[in-house]
């Protein structure tokens, strides 16, 4: 696909390239506050929270396209 797009393709593009982002912050917004809540009411420590999270990424296969 080596078409160019119309302006108006392109304003959609951006449009949801910036939902994408809101939808992205948010997300990640929640997984903080998860995460703090996690360890503030003691259920699990920050330390067992990064030790997974470093299980997970080690398991996790490398993108089909490198971000450069």
């Amino acid at each position: 696909m080596n078409r160019l797009l119309s302006p108006m393709e392109q304003v959609e593009l951006v449009a949801k390239l910036a939902d994408l982002k809101d939808q992205h912050y948010r997300s990640l917004l929640m997984i903080g506050v998860l995460t703090e809540l996690l360890v503030e009411k003691g259920i699990c420590s920050k330390d067992e929270l990064e030790a997974k999270a470093a299980m997970l990424d080690s398991l996790s296969l490398p993108p089909a396209h490198p971000i450069s």
